[in-house]
């Protein structure tokens, strides 16, 4: 069943979400659905070859996503942020380098590159 819910939630956001977010829970009320999304733990490719440690998260933004079923949804989305350790620099992924990539759509990284900068 769990596969099933997967599948339809892949279906309701923007494709290649779920590749680098976890949808962490979903609420609704008379106004719509909110989707609560984090950034999955996944560091950066531009950043493999150094040690990176976790220092949480950007501030939680919401993005207006398209409507389902005539409720109106807002994806809170939070991102990661990062440390590299020889340098103490704080990174974040950067959607231009993923969208040139193959590992999620163009949709998907325009989605993010024009909401999030």
């Amino acid at each position: 069943m769990e596969e099933t819910y997967r599948q339809l939630v892949e279906m309701m956001l923007p494709e290649g979400t779920l590749e680098y977010f976890d949808l962490e829970r979903v609420y609704k009320d008379k106004e719509g659905l909110k989707i609560y999304l984090e950034e999955k733990n996944i560091v950066p490719s531009e950043y493999k070859d150094e040690t990176l440690h976790s220092k949480g998260f950007l501030p939680e933004m919401d993005i207006r996503d398209f409507p389902i079923r005539k409720h109106k949804v807002l994806l809170s989305i939070k991102r990661r942020r990062w440390e590299v350790v020889s340098s103490g620099e704080i990174v974040t992924r950067n959607w231009d380098l993923v969208m040139s990539g193959t590992r999620i759509t163009k949709e998907f990284g325009l989605f993010l590159k024009g909401a999030l900068g």
